[in-house]
């Protein structure tokens, strides 16, 4: 009885054992898989960050394009205020209503409006 009994757990741990095997090669199998996925969003991860920093490096450029651009445009503006008050100082009107004609020595309230909404 004792022989059939050690049999038993002989074979039975032999089952266990490949069981065991099995469970070892799937695992294995999921970690070269995983590895291999890791592989791969790393290198994707390279490329997007370079991609973002080309796209932040266009969007500077841009930006400090627009930058100049604005204070070239605002150059050319405040010289036309410029232009406007010393019409405006001369005894001519520079408001929309009277534009060009001249100013009988009072001031006229609508270019005097409008000269101060251009220097803010």
């Amino acid at each position: 009885m004792k022989e059939r009994n050690s049999l038993d757990r002989v074979m039975e741990f032999e089952q266990q054992l490949d069981s065991m095997s099995i469970q070892f090669r799937e695992l294995m199998a999921f970690i070269a898989e995983m590895t291999e996925e890791n592989h791969l969003l790393q290198l994707e991860n390279q490329h997007l960050r370079k991609r973002l920093e080309d796209i932040n490096r266009q969007g500077e450029k841009t930006l400090r394009k627009q930058q100049h651009e604005k204070r070239a445009n605002a150059v050319d503006v405040g010289e036309g205020v410029d232009n406007l008050a010393r019409l405006y100082n001369e005894g001519f009107h520079v408001c929309n209503v009277h534009y060009g004609s001249i100013r009988k020595g009072e001031d006229c309230l609508f270019c005097l409006s409008f000269l101060n909404k251009q220097n803010v």
